[in-house]
């Protein structure tokens, strides 16, 4: 059988909750998201050993906020569901001079630090394959013309509220990367990203509100800026491929 991207035989892969999916594993999908400056100490505390945060300034990184409103999830086994995710724009070593730009392209990667999800088999997709740290929460959009509005509670306590206007978008094809970690061991997941996709930087049109979950309370202690550093948009078909070790990578 052929994947969805790149001619790699597909794999199935049984999930906790009984659905079977294809890895690598191809979604239709529209997100919204946006960068913002924070405090560099703070965001390395929060990575695993063997990543360090990607700097934008002197003593500042960044944290990106990224919403996802999932269409389709490989050929229908997993219904449709909303993910918000909060990543940190990262690289293996020890001096985190790649520009931000070139992380988001794919120059590195984006260690996901948290990401709640709208269903059971969407949590259950993201923890058994790839050790994607997700939770079931709501996860709400509501647009406004061209700007997105997403709305974040977990466990009855809001995380955040995250407003973005979508930039001009353009037909593209695009890799990039996340880390995360499962069963101890630092991972790296590639992505490909076939579709309309665009960025703005140095951004006033974005901007959130932190809630009073506790997730949102260690984000207040981060220093973000207000100013988004980058916003971005893109809608069409993600491909996600199974994670290797970083070592191995």
């Amino acid at each position: 059988m052929t994947g969805p991207v790149g001619g790699t035989t597909a794999e199935p892969f049984t999930l906790s909750t009984g659905e079977t999916v294809d890895l690598p594993l191809s979604t239709d999908a529209a997100m919204t998201g946006a960068a913002f400056g924070a405090d560099y100490g703070g965001v390395r505390e929060l990575l695993p050993e063997g990543l360090v945060p990607i700097r934008t300034a002197p003593g500042r990184a960044a944290v990106t906020f990224l919403c996802v409103e999932y269409r389709r999830i490989g050929a229908g086994e997993i219904a449709p569901y909303g993910e918000f995710g909060v990543l940190l724009p990262a690289v293996r070593g020890s001096t985190g001079t790649v520009p931000l730009a070139s992380a988001l392209r794919g120059g590195a990667g984006g260690y996901v630090w948290y990401l709640p999800v709208t269903t059971e088999p969407g949590r259950a997709l993201g923890v058994d394959v790839w050790g994607y740290p997700k939770a079931v929460g709501d996860v709400t959009f509501d647009d406004d013309g061209s700007r997105r509005r997403t709305t974040v509670t977990v466990d009855g306590k809001r995380l955040l509220t995250v407003e973005i206007d979508r930039p001009p978008t353009f037909g593209a094809r695009l890799s990039a990367s996340s880390f995360t970690v499962k069963d101890g061991t630092l991972l790296r997941e590639p992505l490909e990203f076939v579709g309309d996709v665009g960025g703005w930087p140095f951004s006033r049109r974005a901007s959130y509100a932190l809630g009073d979950h506790p997730r949102a309370e260690r984000l207040q202690r981060l220093d973000l800026g207000s100013r988004a550093l980058l916003r971005f948009a893109a809608d069409g078909e993600f491909t996600i491929r199974p994670g290797r070790p970083v070592d191995e990578s």
